[in-house]
C-alpha cells in the first residue's frame, strides 16, 4: 500500500507541475504528461516500475474510445462520409502501406512491419485539435479537413486493436486438432476467466456475436429503465457509479470473449450516442478518462529508454523526421486531390505529419501481444515522442508560410462577380447569413462574397446566390459594386480582416458609403470605430440583452418594465462605448489604462442610476 501511494503521489505531483507549464508554452497536455514521466523516470529515477500502474492507466484509453463513440451519431457520420471514407480512409491506407514498405526495407518481417505501418498512420488528436482551437483555425477548410482525418483515425484504432493480435506469434489464440481454442502458457497466466476457452471455432463466433448483440440491445432497451431506477435514489454519486459500471462491465465482457475492451466500449458509445443520457455519461466519465489517460502518458514517458536514444540519437531523430516527411508528402498529395489549396493545404499537411498518442497505445498493445520485440518497441516509442515534440515547430512553419504566400485557392479560383447591388455583404457565416436573409426578403438585392467555398455551396443549395473569394481583395470589392453601393456589411470572422476591409472601403468611398461592421468584443468596437465604421454590432450584445430581459421578467418585473429597462440599457451602453472609445489607446490593454478604467467605473454608476430612475418612474405612475 505504501509503495502504491508513493507512486500515485509522485505521478500526480509531476502532472500538476508539468502539464500547466506545457500548456502555457503552447506544447499541449500530452507533451506535458510525457515530459513529467521522463523527469520522474529516466532523469530523476523516482519511479522505476510502472507495469502495475499501467494496467490502471490503460483504462484511460478504453474510456477515451467510449467518449469518442458517444460523439459519433450515425447520422453525423453519414453526413461526413465523403471525407471520412475518402480523405481519412485513403490517408490511413496509403500512409500505412508506405511505412510498411519502408519497414520491410529496414529488414522487419511482414507482421511487425504492418504493425509499424498502422502505428505511424495515426496522428495526434490531442495536440492538433488543441492547436487548431487555440489558433482559431478549426473553422477553416484546412481545419475541417484535418478534423475529419483525425476522426477517421480515432475510429480506425478499433479495427487496428483487433488486427494486431493476429500479427503476433506468442499470445495469440490457435485452433487445436479438435477445433477448440487453445492459448499459449504465457497468455494463460493472464487469462484466468474466459467464456470461449475450449469452445470450437463456431462456438467462439456465436459467443462473440452474442456479446456484441447484448451490448447493442442493452444500450437500446435497458439504459432508460436503469437510469430511471438510479434517479429514484437522488444521489449524484450513483450516476457516476453507473457510468463506471457501464464502461468497466463492457470492457470485462470483451475480455471474457477474447476481444479488445476498447472495441466493446466504442461500440457501446455509438449505441448510446442518440440517448438522452449521453451528456450525463460524458460528464461522469470525462474526469476519470482525463486522469487515467494522463497517467497512461506519464507511464509511457517514465518507461522511455533514453539509453537507447543516446546509443543512436541521430538515427532516431532522422527516423522521426523521415516519418514526418513521408506522411507530409502523402498528405500534401491527398490535399491537392481533394481540392485543398494554399494555406489550407499546408495546414492539412504540416498539422497531421506527426505520430500520435494512439501510437503509444498500439506499441504497448503490440508488445503485450508479442508482435514487436522490446528493443524495437523502445525505439518506436522514442520516434513517436520525438515527432510529437517537433509538431509545434511544424505549426510555426505553417504560420511563417501563411504570412508569406498568397492563398492559391482564393487568388486563382475566385468567382467572377457579374452583378452589382446596393448592399454588399462580406462574410456570410452565422452573422452575415441572417443579415442577408432579412435584407433580401425585404425586397432589396445584395451581393454576397465569402472566402469559404463550402459555405457558398450550402447557400446556393438553399437558393441564395453568393460568390467565392476573399472579401478584402480590392478587385473583388469593386466588381461587387463598391463604387456605387449604399451599404457595406463587414461580417468576417477574422477581426483583422474586418478592420482592413472597413478601412479600405472608407478610404475609397469617404462618407458616401454606410458601413455596418461585426465586432467580436468591445476592444474590436474601438478598432472599427477608428477604421471608419458607422454602425458597429457586437456579436452577442443583442442576444444577451434579450436574455437579460427574460431574467428581469421572471424575477418580479412586468414585461413592460423589463422592456423599458432593456431600452435604457441599450441606449446608455451605446453612449458608454462612444465615450470610452475616446479614452482607449491602441496597443495598450484596457486593464493597464487607468484613465479608461476610471471613466468606465463612472459611466457604470451612471447606468445604474438611469435604470433605477426608469423603474421609479413606473412605480410612481402606478
Amino acid at each position: 500500500m505504501e509503495t502504491f501511494l508513493y507512486q500515485a503521489s509522485i505521478f500526480l505531483a509531476a502532472a500538476v507541475i508539468a502539464v500547466p507549464l506545457a500548456a502555457r508554452l503552447g506544447l499541449g497536455s500530452v507533451l506535458g504528461y510525457l515530459a513529467a514521466g521522463i523527469v520522474i523516470g529516466p532523469i530523476l529515477g523516482l519511479i522505476t516500475a510502472t507495469s502495475d500502474l499501467q494496467h490502471f492507466a490503460e483504462f484511460g484509453v478504453v474510456m477515451m474510445l467510449f467518449l469518442i463513440g458517444l460523439e459519433l451519431e450515425p447520422r453525423a457520420l453519414w453526413d461526413m462520409r465523403q471525407k471520412l471514407v475518402g480523405l481519412g480512409g485513403l490517408q490511413i491506407l496509403i500512409t500505412g502501406a508506405a511505412v510498411t514498405g519502408a519497414a520491410t526495407l529496414f529488414g522487419l518481417a511482414l507482421g511487425p512491419a504492418i504493425a509499424v505501418g498502422m502505428i505511424f498512420a495515426l496522428s495526434s488528436t490531442a495536440i492538433v485539435l488543441q492547436t487548431l482551437s487555440e489558433k482559431g483555425l478549426m473553422q477553416t477548410t484546412g481545419g475541417r479537413s484535418t478534423f475529419s482525418v483525425l476522426l477517421t483515425q480515432d475510429i480506425a484504432v478499433i479495427p487496428m486493436l483487433v488486427v494486431l493480435p493476429l500479427l503476433g506469434g506468442v499470445g495469440t489464440a490457435t485452433l487445436s486438432e479438435d477445433g477448440s481454442i487453445a492459448r499459449s502458457s504465457a497468455e494463460d497466466a493472464h487469462h484466468t476467466m474466459s467464456l470461449v476457452e475450449g469452445l470450437p471455432g463456431w462456438g467462439v463466433a456465436l459467443v462473440t456475436l452474442g456479446a456484441i448483440a447484448a451490448i447493442i440491445l442493452a444500450g437500446a432497451f435497458l439504459i432508460r429503465p436503469v437510469f430511471g431506477f438510479i434517479h429514484s435514489a437522488r444521489l449524484r454519486e450513483m450516476y457516476t457509479a453507473l457510468s463506471l459500471l457501464i464502461v468497466l462491465g463492457i470492457a470485462f465482457l470483451m475480455i471474457l470473449v477474447g476481444l479488445s475492451p476498447a472495441l466493446g466500449t466504442f461500440l457501446a458509445g455509438v449505441v448510446l450516442a442518440n440517448s438522452e443520457f449521453r451528456h450525463e455519461l460524458e460528464s461522469d466519465i470525462e474526469p476519470f478518462k482525463g486522469l487515467l489517460l494522463g497517467l497512461f502518458f506519464i507511464t509511457v514517458g517514465a518507461g522511455i529508454d533514453f539509453g537507447t536514444f543516446f546509443d543512436a540519437p541521430f538515427t532516431l531523430l532522422g527516423l522521426a523526421l523521415g516519418v514526418m516527411v513521408l506522411k507530409g508528402t502523402i498528405l500534401y498529395g491527398l490535399g491537392r486531390a481533394f481540392g485543398l489549396r494554399g494555406r489550407d493545404q499546408w495546414l492539412f499537411t504540416l498539422g497531421l505529419a506527426q505520430a500520435g498518442e494512439f501510437g503509444f497505445v498500439l506499441v504497448s498493445f503490440s508488445l503485450q501481444q508479442s508482435v514487436l520485440g522490446a528493443a524495437l518497441g523502445a525505439q518506436l516509442l522514442l520516434v513517436i515522442a520525438l515527432s510529437m515534440l517537433l509538431t509545434p515547430l511544424f505549426f510555426i512553419g505553417y504560420e511563417w508560410l501563411s504570412k508569406r504566400m498568397a492563398d492559391d485557392g482564393e487568388t486563382q479560383d475566385a468567382d467572377e462577380i457579374s452583378e452589382e447591388a446596393p448592399v454588399i455583404i462580406a462574410g456570410v457565416g452565422r452573422f452575415g447569413q441572417i443579415v442577408n436573409r432579412m435584407v433580401t426578403n425585404s425586397g432589396f438585392s445584395t451581393v454576397v462574397v465569402d472566402h469559404d467555398m463550402e459555405t457558398i455551396q450550402v447557400m446556393r443549395r438553399f437558393g441564395f446566390k453568393g460568390y467565392f473569394g476573399d472579401p478584402t481583395r480590392p478587385d473583388l470589392l469593386h466588381a461587387a459594386g463598391l463604387d456605387k453601393a449604399r451599404v457595406l456589411v463587414a461580417a468576417l470572422d477574422d477581426p483583422k480582416s474586418t478592420n482592413q476591409l472597413v478601412a479600405y472601403a472608407r478610404r475609397i468611398r469617404g462618407e458616401d458609403l454606410h458601413i455596418v461592421a461585426r465586432a467580436r468584443d468591445r476592444v474590436h468596437v474601438y478598432e472599427l470605430y477608428q477604421a471608419g465604421a458607422d454602425d458597429i454590432v457586437r456579436e452577442l450584445f443583442d442576444s444577451s440583452m434579450r436574455a437579460g430581459r427574460y431574467v428581469l421578467e421572471n424575477v418580479g418585473l412586468t414585461e413592460f418594465e423589463a422592456s423599458e429597462a432593456q431600452k435604457t440599457f441599450y441606449h446608455h451602453d451605446r453612449m458608454i462605448v462612444r465615450e470610452l472609445a475616446t479614452h482607449w489607446k491602441p496597443g495598450l490593454a484596457v486593464k493597464d489604462n487607468p484613465e479608461y478604467i476610471a471613466r468606465a467605473q463612472e459611466l457604470e454608476k451612471e447606468l445604474e442610476t438611469a435604470l433605477f430612475s426608469v423603474l421609479e418612474r413606473k412605480d410612481n405612475a402606478a
